[in-house]
This record gives C-alpha cells, structure tokens and sequence, in this order.
C-alpha cells in the first residue's frame, strides 16, 4: 500500500491512497490524516487497503507527487541512527582518528519533528559557510511501540517506510558535538519523499526490517551515489527496540538508518557530501568536493523493477533563508 498526503490548507494536510505506479490518488476514507491512521492503524488498515486495490483499479484522480507534502508533516518523535559501519570507519580513516571501539548499540540521536518539508520544497539554509550537506537515507514510521519492545515485537509495530534527506551543517556539527550535548543547530530540519509504503509492498526488498534497494543520488543532475540500503549494521526492528528500551514510542514516531553507504563506496558512490569528501582526503590529501551552495539542488530515487521511483522522488533546491 501506498500513502500520502496532499495540501489542505492545514499544517497535517489530507491523507491520500496512491496507485501502484503513483498515477493516481484518493483522499483515504478511513482517515483524514496520516496521524490518525497511525493512531488506529489496527482498525481502518483492512479499509485502506480495500481503497488501494480500488485506486490501483482506476479510482481517484490524477496524483501530482510533487505537490505533495511530506507524507507525515509533522511526527511525535524523529530520531536517527547511524547504522551504517562502512560510513563511519571511512570517517575515522580520512580525518585521521584512531579506530574508535564501537559500542554495542546503535548510535542514535533525537532531532527535530515539528516539521519535515515535502520533497519539492526549497531548503532554506543561514549561510553557504556552515557546510551545507545532505543525507539520503531510509525510515520507518510506526504505530505506537510498547514500553521495553523486544526486536520481534518492535517489527510487528513499524507501518511505513520512507525516504529521507536528513540536512546537516557541517562546519556546526563538531563544535556541538564538543559540549556533550545534542546537536541543535547543526541538524535543520529533514525532508521526505513524497509517497510512504507499507513494507509489505515492497515484497523481497523488505529484509531482515532493512531496505534490500538502491538508494540514487543525484547532485544538479549529475549521479553522485547509488549505495544499497541493505548493509545496516541494526535493522530498524533494532533502532526501533533500542529507543523503546525506557519509553513508550507514539504512534508517530520516525526513525531513521542515517545515510546510506556501503563498504565498496570508491564503486557506488556516496550519500552525502562529507563522505565525498572523506574518500577525496584519503585519496588525494585534501578534500576537493565543495558542500552545497544556493542555487543547488539535490534529487534522490529508488527505482522498481519497473523503473519508477518506489517512494517518488525528492528533489530540493538549497535556497537563502
């Protein structure tokens, strides 16, 4: 199953079922927003899948994806990982830190929820020297997880499956790292691809709760990265469980696997400018990839078997707030 959600004139929008192919689309008549479906996923999913089959049939109207909003405007909770060992040894190696002893849990951190942009929307960013980056990753989003959720109980909570850019500002990131708090300023807000998925729809590629596909990078048109999303450290069954650990998690919550990489990164690339830049530093010396300037923009895709974007595409241009 396929969902988004379209302007209203409201900050949550209006759910919508979208086709298959995201030709077309229905407002949900099980639920006007996504939070309320999460809320009672349980009860109206039956529903909602009957209006899928309905507008995979025909039903509805024609679905401009890049008007949409990010499919969940505005979560409970957004946290992300950094479940991806390849990136950060890559890391530790081009800035000349000795190999760290990682722990074992997955590194995580809480960010900010109250607003993710849709995936056509301009990124406003402060100044050109804060090291402007993107993030292309994958997320889930769940319904509510019990307190102390095993990984197996936490499977069974996640709903949906999104993409995202998580934006960082590089030159901020370290210094607030230093203080031993969370970072703040460093991490703006996040985007979404326009269309969330159901794991179920994504048959053979949802494995071991991670994203067995491509994850495509493009920056001002030109390919940057194309790395697996299966090469998690932690499935998002593990992040999900590590975060109920103390807490309830509401139906709502977003967590994500942190950029996508792989070990044969010189082969497929890259999912977000630092570590570019860090292959460049271990090759060359020296960094030679600038961070995003105005002007520029970044897409990211993951292509089906039939060669359409699974979640739509995402596709900002970075712009002076």
């Amino acid at each position: 199953m396929k969902l988004a959600t379209l302007p209203d004139g409201s900050r949550d929008g209006r759910l919508h079922v979208v086709s298959r192919d995201l030709t077309r689309a229905a407002p949900a008549e099980a639920a006007t927003t996504m939070l309320k479906a999460l809320e009672r996923w349980d009860e109206i999913v039956s529903g909602l899948a009957a209006q899928y089959d309905t507008v995979n049939a025909g039903a509805g109207e024609p679905f401009d994806a890049m008007a949409a909003m990010a499919p969940l405007p505005r979560a409970w909770q957004w946290m992300d990982a950094s479940a991806y060992m390849s990136h950060s040894k890559l890391m530790d190696a081009a800035f000349g830190f000795e190999e760290k002893k990682h722990p074992d849990f997955p590194l995580m951190y809480q960010g900010m929820s109250n607003q993710f942009y849709g995936s056509a929307a301009d990124m406003p960013m402060t100044s050109e020297d804060d090291g402007i980056d993107f993030e292309a990753e994958f997320g889930v989003i769940t319904s509510e997880v019990p307190f102390g959720a095993t990984p197996e109980v936490a499977a069974k909570c996640i709903r949906l499956v999104v993409q995202i850019n998580d934006w960082s500002l590089r030159r901020l990131a370290p210094v607030e790292m230093k203080t031993g708090f969370g970072w703040i300023r460093a991490k703006p807000a996040c985007a979404m691809a326009p269309v969330a998925v159901t794991p179920d729809e994504l048959g053979s590629n949802w494995r071991d709760c991670r994203v067995d596909m491509t994850l495509n990078v493009f920056r001002n048109g030109e390919r940057f990265g194309a790395a697996s999303g299966y090469e998690m450290n932690y499935g998002f069954h593990e992040l999900v469980a590590h975060t109920a650990y103390s807490r309830i998690l509401p139906a709502g919550t977003v967590i994500g696997g942190g950029t996508v990489s792989n070990a044969n990164f010189r082969e497929v690339g890259s999912s977000c400018i630092a570590e570019r830049r860090g292959i460049e530093m271990i090759d060359h010396g020296e960094a030679r990839t600038h961070f995003m300037r105005f002007g520029e923009s970044v897409k990211m895709e993951v292509f089906g078997a039939d060669g359409a974007p699974v979640f739509g595409t995402l596709n900002q241009k970075v712009v002076k707030a």
